[in-house]
């Protein structure tokens, strides 16, 4: 044990040595990852054994009885052993046995679940993921309390040894999935994963450039279950408060739960003004310029639209720059502590802003569409979304601006024939648009009652695609 977790060096490494019917027993724990109360608890019963027995034959048997946990088996392996002990487990050493005895007492330090941050909702659970994977089961395993529900448990990281869970629904989920996912995360190869859920999501996908979200991060217990629900599958992993939906299409990344704890017509309203929202944050900006640099496309009830005058500076520049500084005050209010982020807001918005239209830097009308195209960003209800949107609106407006309406019918082209081609674990990404299924589009489309809803959703190929009973008659 010196020689593999260099006993007497790392002050967390706890050890104990005790005599019990005059044998060695040896009893090693991690001080930060398990209560001092239960090692205290599980040495009190080891000791009293000196007092009740005698036959020191059977003393393994013994002490395998008086270990009280609910978690208790034997390894005869050192490296099993000291990977269980590094994961906050508790390891029993006797003299002369080729076994040990592995007890889990794990008590990881965290927080307690809360509602997430980037996902609130006005009625709803408040509950979320935290750090710890076993609470994340539970919170799983709280709404969907059916003996097919499967969690499979691996480690990842030569150094790291992280565990990951595959959580999937037996009789629904794609066995052809199930396994693609399971090589995939077998297949990991590095020596740690500290930054967690994404690094897995990295070496599953291998999509090496492409700034589209091909998972879905969710830290709601209630979307998760959803998801397991309709056939998908996910992984949790620990030290990471989101869960990995696989596989995701473009479409699943602009739903929020809000729109299913509302009623279906109020909940349509909610989707639409989204995805109204969604289509601003790409194309107003491009959209707009391309009427100010051509503006014989626009009719004469709308000729008021566009500079009334000539500023000092590029039109396309001063989008680009008050773009960039919108993310600059995204930036600086993650950074910034709570009690400052607000008068940082409004100091950029009231003086930085009026004082940058005062001086000519920038002109009324690109504040406001800069302002709108914003707010489309923020209402997309995946941030890794609204990210990826914000890198393609660049990219339209640069080339609208250098080459007008060829830019921006080439640059929207190309857009649309790289999403088309894009793809999540074999599951194309703009379905149920491309390729088209009219029953699954008027699901997206429209918020509709769940009574309705008794069918999977085919992209997944579910085994079981009722999720109700067919009603005869």
């Amino acid at each position: 044990m010196k020689d593999n977790i260099g006993l007497g060096k790392s002050f967390d490494l706890g050890f104990r040595e005790l005599i019990i019917l005059k044998k060695k027993v040896h009893l090693y724990y991690l001080t930060g990852l398990c209560e001092s109360a239960l090692v205290v608890q599980v040495i009190r019963k080891l000791v009293d054994i000196n007092d009740k027995e005698i036959n020191a034959r059977k003393l393994p048997e013994i002490i395998e009885n008086r270990l009280v946990h609910q978690q208790v088996r034997r390894t005869e392996t050192l490296d099993e052993a000291v990977d269980q002990l590094l994961s906050g487990l508790i390891v029993v050493f006797i003299n002369g046995e080729k076994y040990a005895f592995i007890v889990d007492v794990r008590s990881y330090p965290g927080r307690a679940p809360q509602e997430p941050d980037t996902e609130q909702v006005v009625r709803g659970s408040r509950d979320g993921y935290t750090e710890n994977i076993i609470e994340n089961t539970a919170l799983t395993r709280r709404r969907i309390r059916d003996a097919r529900l499967r969690y499979e448990m691996t480690k990842v990281g030569e150094r790291s040894k992280t565990d990951i869970c595959l959580a999937y629904l037996e009789d629904v989920a794609d066995e052809g999935l199930i396994k693609l996912v399971k090589k995939k995360v077998k297949d990991i190869e590095i020596d740690g994963i500290a930054m967690a859920d994404k690094t897995v999501e990295e070496f599953i996908l291998e999509s090496r450039w492409n700034h589209y979200p091909l998972v879905r991060y969710t830290e709601r217990p209630d979307v998760a279950a959803n998801h397991l629900l309709e056939g998908h599958v996910l992984l949790i992993v620990d030290t990471s408060p989101s869960v990995i939906i696989l596989p995701t299409t473009f479409f699943h990344h602009v739903q929020h739960a809000e729109e299913y704890r509302q009623s279906p017509a109020v909940g349509t309203f909610i989707r639409w003004a989204r995805f109204l929202g969604i289509m601003a944050s790409i194309f107003l900006l491009p959209f707009w310029l391309l009427l100010v640099i051509e503006p014989t496309l626009l009719p004469k009830e709308l000729a008021f639209i566009g500079p009334q005058e000539e500023g000092t500076v590029p039109l396309v520049l001063q989008i680009i720059l008050a773009d960039l500084g919108v993310e600059f005050l995204r930036m600086a209010a993650i950074h910034t502590p709570t009690p400052l982020s607000t008068s940082m807001g409004l100091i950029a918005a009231v003086l930085i802003g009026q004082i940058a239209i005062d001086v000519g830097l920038f002109g009324p009308e690109v504040i406001l569409y800069v302002a709108v195209s914003a707010i489309g960003s923020f209402v997309t209800p995946s941030y890794e979304l609204s990210v990826a949107n914000k890198l393609t609106r660049f990219a339209l407006v640069l080339l609208t601006g250098i080459f007008g309406v060829y830019g921006f019918m080439i640059g929207a082209t190309v857009y649309m024939l790289y999403l088309i081609r894009l793809k999540s674990l074999q599951t194309p990404y703009l379905w149920p648009f491309l390729p088209f299924n009219p029953n699954a589009m008027v699901q997206i489309l429209l918020r509709v009652p769940v009574p309705l809803t008794n069918e999977r959703p085919s992209i997944v190929h579910p085994r079981n695609n009722y999720r109700q009973p067919i009603k005869k008659g």
